[in-house]
């Protein structure tokens, strides 16, 4: 019997990420309000986490996020899954502080050094974001499926969330796109190894030290870039804060090997999908091709902050990132007056 690969218990679809977001949102709309004076970030605004308030000094950033294989090493599927889940808290501009673990999987199909690996990639990445891992829960499921729901703190009135961003902001974008193409490639055994070592080093990354920078500068509005892809989540920040945005697609940062892989239509379901819901709300310019617009909208695991820093301290921002080690942060467009749509050159 032919001994399956981590990447053969990937989800069949891909990574789908927030690609069914028009479905989520019709449901959301449909539920009843859950009102609180403490609950200050819901899902309202489509943000990355929630935050509820404990006292008048500590408020709870709360997140989950789950998913399928995206490497084929155990080890660093599981560092990748960690990064991706404290991603959120990062975006909030909290510190995360404990984690539960989430692990779906087919029991009799894989080994317990299998599971070990995937948890003990995460730890490592709990460990050196200063978190913990206080348990978890496991089931079987046809496919692996992992993640951690995450508790971080955060002052009530340090909050940063996706609505603040202003007219004059500056955006800037901390991570290069293109994971989603390039696993899916690596799922078909076409992606080359230069290009998977890359995403690999970039997912496995955490957000911290780009929070960190964001914190001490200070900026108006942020989200991390995950599974709605690049334009469809500045579309919610767009949204959210009341303005249009403008992305410059010749700045955005590309993981080496993204642009040729999408060139041969190797990008994921979740890719496409983003890419015909943000359509309606984005104006491209005629001289983008297919290809350049659907990395633009590739759905992403454990991808970047999008910051929109006020102009004055744009520069300041992006010099404080480079020098912390943030090397692929780039100044990607700006913050326009408008409501809540994308331009995109």
């Amino acid at each position: 019997m032919r001994r399956k690969r981590l990447l053969d218990f990937a989800f069949a679809a891909g990574c789908a990420g927030k690609a069914c977001q028009a479905d989520l949102f019709a449901i959301l709309k449909k539920l009843p309000r859950i009102f609180s004076p403490d609950l200050i970030v819901g899902s309202d605004t489509a943000d990355d986490a929630g935050v509820y308030r404990l006292n008048r000094n500590t408020a709870l950033v709360l997140t989950v996020d789950v998913l399928g294989p995206v490497a084929d090493e155990p080890f660093t599927f599981g560092q990748i899954a960690a990064a991706n889940s404290l991603s959120d808290v990062y975006a909030m501009g909290g510190k995360p502080v404990a984690c539960l673990s989430v692990l779906g999987f087919p029991v009799n199909e894989i080994e317990h050094k299998t599971i070990r690996a995937i948890l003990a990639g995460a730890i490592e990445r709990m460990r050196t974001a200063g978190a913990v891992i206080a348990g978890g829960h496991t089931f079987k499921d046809m496919e692996i499926k992992f993640g951690l729901a995450v508790i971080g703190v955060v002052h009530p009135k340090k909050v940063i969330t996706n609505a603040g961003a202003c007219p004059g902001d500056v955006l800037i974008l901390t991570k290069p796109l293109g994971t989603g193409i390039i696993t899916t490639a690596l799922k078909a055994k076409k992606a080359p190894d230069f290009a998977v070592r890359n995403a690999n080093r970039t997912m496995i990354e955490l957000n911290r030290r780009s929070a960190e920078v964001m914190c001490r500068v200070g900026v108006n509005a942020v989200t991390d870039v995950t599974g709605f892809g690049l334009l469809g989540h500045s579309w919610e920040m767009a949204k959210a804060s009341g303005v249009n945005m403008v992305i410059q697609s010749a700045t955005v940062p590309f993981l080496p090997g993204a642009i040729e892989l999408a060139g041969k239509k190797l990008y994921p379901l979740g890719t496409v999908n983003n890419y015909r819901f943000v359509k309606p709300y984005t104006h491209f310019a005629r001289y983008l091709d297919t290809t350049t617009r659907l990395v633009l909208c590739d759905a992403q695991t454990s991808g970047g902050l999008l910051i929109a820093v006020p102009g004055k301290r744009g520069a300041q921002l992006l010099d404080q990132l480079h020098g912390s080690g943030v090397k692929t942060a780039a100044v990607i467009g700006w913050v326009e007056k408008g409501n809540g749509r994308l331009l995109v050159a």
